[in-house]
């Protein structure tokens, strides 16, 4: 158990649609606690599971389970390592538009009715204040990976890119995944809800609220870049290694995963290290 005090609270200009976790830094590291359920859980086994992913290892955030004691509470939580250079910065997009244009970036991203239209915009907006000319690529990762893992969170002040201290701009690597996996289950995912029906009440936010019509319209755009390639067994084995976290939970996580992993097969590879099918 890892203790933190007041002066390691943190707080940032990042918004979530689920309320806002209790934040940390200390010594480099960030911490969050869970807000609304699992959010920890979530982060642990959507990273871990990145590993086995085309992505390089730079291209993710690490995220590793803790509990926390704090003031007179105790929390689970996850826990990162700082992926911020020292003098970069991290800029939400939306906090991008409005310092370019004084308007909301989220607000006139929904003016467009097209969904099409809403994709090339914040694009094309983007690349345009950063010159990070893949953009479109890097979008399509993302909306890969929320569509799979059902992150529900994935706003104009939830997607950033990097500033750093020359002035030039960078990729962000892919953070916070709390809000996946049916994570909140105070309010819209209670844990005596039927799996299947939740997962289909789950909305995405980036350009509409489902999962799929996102996850086509970026694939027609500008391709599709991630390949994934682990199994049942790889599933079990990282739940199996998360120390704090009650089984029941661990077993709704690894239905929606293989659940997730038959819908999204064309997803996936077969370079994993075992044959053994999802059952």
């Amino acid at each position: 158990m890892v203790e933190l005090f007041e002066q390691h609270i943190k707080t940032d200009e990042r918004q979530s649609s689920k309320g806002n976790q209790l934040k940390w830094e200390n010594q480099n590291v960030w911490y969050k606690a869970d807000y609304a359920g699992y959010e920890g859980l979530a982060e642990y086994i959507v990273s871990a599971l990145l590993g086995y992913s085309t992505l390089a290892s730079e291209e993710y955030v690490l995220y590793q389970t803790e509990k926390i004691h704090y003031r007179h509470s105790q929390y689970l939580a996850c826990r990162s390592d700082d992926f911020l250079p020292e003098g970069w910065q991290l800029i939400t997009l939306e906090r991008l538009f409005q310092n370019m244009y004084g308007e909301s970036l989220n607000r006139s991203v929904y003016s467009i009715q097209d969904y099409a239209g809403r994709v090339r915009f914040l694009t094309e907006q983007t690349v345009r204040i950063t010159g990070l000319r893949e953009f479109g690529v890097y979008l399509s990762k993302l909306l890969t990976i929320d569509a799979l893992f059902l992150n529900e969170d994935r706003h104009t002040h939830n997607i950033a890119v990097l500033l750093d201290d020359m002035g030039k701009y960078h990729y962000c690597p892919v953070f916070d995944n709390g809000a996946s996996l049916l994570s909140d289950t105070t309010m819209d995912y209670p844990m005596t809800g039927e799996v299947f029906v939740l997962m289909g009440e789950a909305k995405a936010k980036t350009i509409c609220q489902d999962f799929d019509e996102q996850l086509d319209i970026v694939e027609q755009l500008y391709g599709q870049h991630i390949k994934f390639r682990y199994d049942a067994k790889t599933i079990d084995r990282i739940l199996s290694e998360e120390a704090y976290y009650p089984e029941d939970i661990k077993q709704r996580v690894r239905q929606i995963l293989v659940s997730q992993k038959r819908k999204y097969r064309y997803l996936f590879t077969d370079n994993v290290a075992s044959t053994e099918g999802l059952v």
